[in-house]
C-alpha cells in the first residue's frame, strides 16, 4: 500500500490510468497453465523437480515451477499471458520493461505458441525494452547524494522551474495568463516537459538528462512546440477579436488556398500525419509522433513568420490553416499524454 500510495502520486500527475493486476493476482492461475503443458507432455521436470518448458532457440528453459514447489516471474508472466489471451481476448500484447528482459519475453511468447494460445498472423506479442536515464556526468541519474531520483520529484522540479520563468512574465506583464493560471499552465509545461524529453528517443537507448535541455524554448523539447500551439492559438483568437473572423464560422464556408511557399510546406506536413500514426503503431516507437511534431511546428512558425495572418487578403485562408495545423498538434499531445496550452 505504501508503493501504490507513491505510484498514484506519479499517475495523478502524468494523468494515466490504471488497472492494476500485480503478480498475486495471477497466483491462483499458475497451477492450471503448469498442468496445461504437462498433459500436452510440453513439461520437463528438470534435476530436482523443477518443472521447465523448453523453447527453439534458447539454451535454457523457462521454470514455471521451481525445485522447491514455489513461483517465479516464468510461472507469473506464462499466467499471466495465458489470462490475456483467453480471458481478455486481447490480439495484441505488448510489455514494456528493462531491455535485458528481451530475451525472457521473446522465450514466454515462443512458449505461448508452442502451446497454441497465440496464432502467428492473428495474435501479435511483443516486448519493448527501455534504457537508462543517465545525469550529466554520464552515470546513473541520481540526486548529489548519490540517492536514486524519484519521478515525482523530478516532475515537481520542473513545475517549480516553469513556475519561476511564467511567473517573471506575469510580473513584467509579457504574459497572456494570470497568476490563477500559473500552476495549471506551469503543471502542463513541466509534466510535459519530461514526457517529451523522454518519448523523443528510442526507449531502448540510453540518454542523458538535462534540466536545461529538457525544458528549452528554442530546441526539441515539449515547450517549443507548446509555445508554438499557444502562438497559433492565439492568432485565431485575435481574428476574432480584431478583425471579426470567426474560425468557427469560416470552417463551414471558407476553404484553405495554398500560395506562399511556406503555406504549402506546412500543409504537405500535416498530409503526413496519417502516415506517421501507421508508422507508429507499426513499431511502437513514440519519437515518430515527436519528430513529425517538431516538423509541424517549425513549419508553422516558419508560415507565420514569412506570411502575414492577420489583416492580409488571404487571412481567411491562412486563418484556417492554423486551426487545422492546432487541430493536428492537439491530436499530437494526446497521443503523447501532453496538455495542450492554448495561452501562455
Amino acid at each position: 500500500d505504501i508503493s501504490r500510495k507513491e505510484f498514484d502520486k506519479v499517475y495523478d500527475r502524468l494523468d494515466i490510468t490504471v488497472k492494476e493486476c500485480g503478480e498475486s493476482f495471477y497466483n491462483d492461475k499458475i497451477p492450471p497453465v503448469i498442468g496445461e503443458f504437462q498433459d500436452k507432455g510440453m513439461l520437463s521436470v528438470e534435476e530436482g523437480g523443477a518443472k521447465c518448458i523448453w523453447v527453439p532457440k534458447y539454451k535454457i528453459p523457462l521454470m514455471v515451477q521451481k525445485s522447491d514447489g514455489g513461483y517465479g516471474y516464468d510461472s507469473t508472466d506464462m499466467a499471466a499471458l495465458k489470462y490475456r489471451l483467453h480471458t481478455i481476448g486481447a490480439k495484441r500484447i505488448i510489455c514494456i520493461t528493462d531491455y535485458s528482459q528481451a530475451d525472457h519475453f521473446k522465450m514466454c511468447f515462443a512458449a505461448a505458441e508452442k502451446i497454441g494460445w497465440a496464432e502467428p498472423g492473428v495474435h501479435r506479442l511483443e516486448h519493448i525494452g527501455f534504457g537508462t536515464v543517465m545525469g550529466e556526468d554520464g552515470k546513473r541519474f541520481k540526486t548529489r547524494s548519490g540517492e536514486t531520483v524519484r519521478l515525482v520529484d523530478l516532475l515537481d522540479e520542473a513545475v517549480r522551474r516553469q513556475e519561476g520563468g511564467l511567473g517573471e512574465r506575469i510580473e513584467a506583464g509579457t504574459a497572456s495568463i494570470t497568476k490563477e493560471d500559473l500552476h495549471e499552465t506551469a503543471s502542463a509545461l513541466g509534466y510535459g516537459a519530461v514526457k517529451y524529453f523522454d518519448l523523443r528517443r528510442n526507449p531502448t537507448t540510453n540518454y542523458i538528462f538535462s534540466y536545461d535541455r529538457m525544458l528549452d524554448l528554442k530546441g526539441n523539447t515539449a515547450i517549443y512546440l507548446l509555445y508554438a500551439h499557444a502562438r497559433l492559438e492565439s492568432i485565431i483568437s485575435k481574428g476574432k477579436t480584431q478583425q471579426g473572423k470567426d474560425i468557427e464560422e469560416l470552417l463551414k464556408t471558407g476553404k484553405i488556398v495554398i500560395g506562399h511557399p511556406s503555406e504549402r510546406n506546412l500543409a504537405l506536413y500535416l498530409q503526413m500525419f496519417a502516415d506517421t500514426i501507421e508508422t507508429t503503431l507499426e513499431d511502437l516507437y513514440p519519437y515518430h509522433i515527436c519528430d513529425f511534431l517538431y516538423s509541424v511546428a517549425t513549419a508553422a512558425s516558419e508560415f507565420v513568420t514569412q506570411c502575414k495572418v492577420l489583416g492580409s487578403p488571404e487571412m481567411e485562408s491562412r486563418l484556417l490553416l492554423c486551426r487545422a495545423t492546432t487541430v493536428v498538434m492537439r491530436q499530437c499531445f494526446d497521443l503523447l499524454g501532453i496538455r495542450a496550452v492554448y495561452r501562455i
